[in-house]
Parts: C-alpha cells; structure tokens; sequence
C-alpha cells in the first residue's frame, strides 16, 4: 500500500508542478499532504477558476479560515505567557499581532507574492496581497494538517520570531484611532478635512488636515483618504506626544 501511495504522490506532484511542492515544503519545514489546497491559497480571483460545481476557485475562502487559527493561537499564547493581562489588555496585544500591517511585513518576508497566480501584473498588486496570502496559507495548512502543524508554523514563523511582549506593549498600530482616544478622554474636538491636491502625480493622491480645536495641527498625504488621515494622525501624534504618553499610554 505504501508503494502505491508514493507512487500516486509522486504523479500528484509532478501533474501539480514539483517545483510549487518543493518550494511550499520549504516555506512550511514539513510535507503537504495535499498539495492542490496549496495551490488554491495561491490562486487570485482574476483567474476566474471554477471547481465542477461551478464555485470560485481562489484564497479568499482560506484568508477566512486562516484569520481564525491566527486568532486562536496568538490568543492562546497570550493567555499563557501573560498571566496578568485581562481581557481588553490581551485583546490590544492580540490586535497588534495580526495587524494587517504586521501580516503585510510577515508575507513579503517570506516572499508569498511569487506564488500567485493572477492575471494582474504584481507590481499593481497593494500591499494587502502580502497578507491576504499569508492568512490564505494559514488556513490551507489548517485543511491539509491540522491545528497541530498550523500552531508549529505560526510559532516558527510569527511567535518565535516576532512577539516580544514588551517591545508590543508600547507598539502604535493605529496612530489615529489612538488620538482619537485622546481626543475624546480630554474632550477635544477633532475633524479630518480632506482638501484639493493639485500634485502633478500619476496616480491620484489625497490630502487631509486634521484639525483639534479648531486648530489645524497637521497634515497628510497619500494614496488613499484612510492612508492621508493616518499620516496626518501619526504628524499630530508627535506634536502632542507628551501629553498623549502620560494620558493615554502610561
């Protein structure tokens, strides 16, 4: 019987292409058992692949699944190593963990965006395929191994290397939901103004003032409304980082 399942597996791997097998070992440290999942975490909706039943074929669905075990075992290790921490303090460190931010940097560390298959150029790609793709690749490990081997890949490959409690502790992951925070705790006024960019760039830019107390306090621009009002946000965070810090962060 074992004969037989090498041999099947070795023509399994050779119709999927060895090369994707040997290069997913590399990135997992362990064997696939089914490497058709693999290739599905790395199939972009542009494709437009479709199963015999006429579903989509592509990550989507095991980003969904992949967010969830990420959840549960950062969760779980939080509950054990920091004893002292309640619910809203582990579920801060847990927020920064997973941050898209934070899984945007763990995908482009290990070179995810290689793998996809798409018909759109990478390089038009935002910087959310990066993580997109590793939570996609979170939950194929999941399908194929079990909680077992998907808890052993997220240590080796964001615990061990990544969580340092403290290092966490004094972690921004969202400069504007944390002045708004302090906004409200001090009962200051605050809006975002989005104003005309003249820039002569090709791709469409945005800017925005931020206003405290009808004071302009700072500005941003970037390529999106949210990406401008986190600039601005991060600019006026400095300017009041010494309040803020004993306000909010101490």
């Amino acid at each position: 019987m074992s004969i037989i399942r090498n041999i099947l597996n070795q023509n399994s791997r050779s119709e999927e292409g060895g090369n994707f097998f040997i290069q997913i070992k590399k990135i997992l440290g362990f064997k696939p058992k089914d490497i058709s999942i693999f290739q599905t975490a790395f199939t972009h909706r542009s494709m437009n692949k479709r199963d015999e039943n006429g579903n989509p074929i592509n990550y989507e669905r095991l980003e969904f699944i992949g967010d969830a075990m990420l959840s549960s075992i950062i969760a779980t290790h939080l509950y054990n190593e920091v004893p002292f921490g309640n619910e809203g303090y582990l579920t801060k460190m847990r927020s920064k963990i997973v941050s898209r931010e934070h899984l945007n940097e763990l995908g482009k560390e290990i070179g995810l965006i290689n793998y996809v298959k798409s018909k759109i150029e990478k390089d038009n790609f935002g910087d959310n395929i990066h993580g997109n793709l590793f939570e996609a690749l979170v939950g194929a490990i999941y399908l194929d191994r079990g909680y077992r081997y998907c808890e052993k890949f997220i240590y080796n490959k964001v615990i061990i290397p990544h969580v340092d409690i403290p290092k966490l502790e004094g972690k921004i992951i969202s400069y504007k939901s944390l002045l708004i925070e302090w906004c409200q705790k001090e009962k200051k006024t605050f809006k975002y103004q989005v104003y005309e960019d003249n820039g002569n760039d090709d791709v469409k830019h945005f800017s925005v003032k931020l206003h405290i107390d009808d004071k302009i306090v700072a500005k941003g621009r970037a390529t999106s409304k949210k990406k401008a009002e986190e600039t601005a946000s991060k600019r006026a965070f400095f300017v009041f980082q010494r309040k803020i810090s004993k306000s909010i962060l101490s």
